[in-house]
């Protein structure tokens, strides 16, 4: 079968990789930065310690970004991760972002899981992201506990009283006064995340950031 898109499912021309070129043009880049405040930095006010955070793309239910993740999570299609990645750690580049980043830490999935599906879809996505940043990628630190379902449709406090001990840390000791970058597919309520967030930040010295694929506006929420 003749490469596709996975936007719109038109067969792809010479030069073209994952996206048709309209397809491409017509991503909803956020155009976030990692130097001034945004709509992702003011869901975790109040709630956790993160330096800074940010997302490539803007999510709907519908279009584009939608199919994007949905073919990578899904339907084994772990080259949208490759893809998106390499092209987000051009753009942090080019704006001068996260330079210094010691380590990249993907939001783990439990070992169940990880077996069930057979990756995690956001290792290539962070794999990219710390090759252009001169970071150590490392998907070994942050161990997920539990095989939970969805944390969605739970009220946030009782998701943190189920959940505090979700996600562990391997070997704190070599995380202290690092600057980590923690990278997921999709941020909503920015549960998953202060989870995360909650355990690595027990470690003396941590500096937390934040990077996404994609990030669902507050009125969808």
């Amino acid at each position: 079968m003749p490469p596709i898109c996975f936007g719109c499912n038109a067969q792809l021309i010479r030069g073209e990789h994952i996206l048709c070129t309209v397809c491409r043009h017509d991503l909803p880049i956020t155009d976030y930065n990692f130097k001034e405040e945004n709509e992702i930095d003011r869901i975790f006010y109040g709630r956790t310690r993160i330096k800074k955070a940010s997302s490539m793309l803007f999510f709907s239910k519908t279009g584009i970004v939608k199919n994007l993740l949905h073919y990578l999570k899904y339907k084994n299609q772990e080259d949208i991760g490759d893809f998106l990645g390499n092209w987000y750690g051009e753009i942090l580049l080019e704006k001068g972002d996260l330079m210094d980043i010691d380590i990249v830490l993907p939001v783990p999935l439990h070992h169940k899981k990880l077996q069930e599906r057979g990756y995690n879809q956001v290792e290539k996505f962070g794999k990219q992201l710390a090759s252009h940043l001169n970071a150590r990628y490392m998907n070994d630190v942050l161990i997920k506990t539990a095989n939970t379902k969805t944390q969605t449709k739970k009220t946030r406090l009782k998701r943190w009283q189920n959940n505090e001990d979700l996600y562990k840390i391997r070997d704190s000791a070599f995380l202290k006064n690092k600057k980590i970058l923690l990278v997921d597919d999709v941020i909503t309520t920015g549960a998953t995340i202060e989870i995360c967030a909650f355990a690595l930040n027990k470690t003396k010295g941590v500096e937390l950031y934040v990077a996404t694929m994609a990030m669902v506006p507050k009125a969808m929420n």
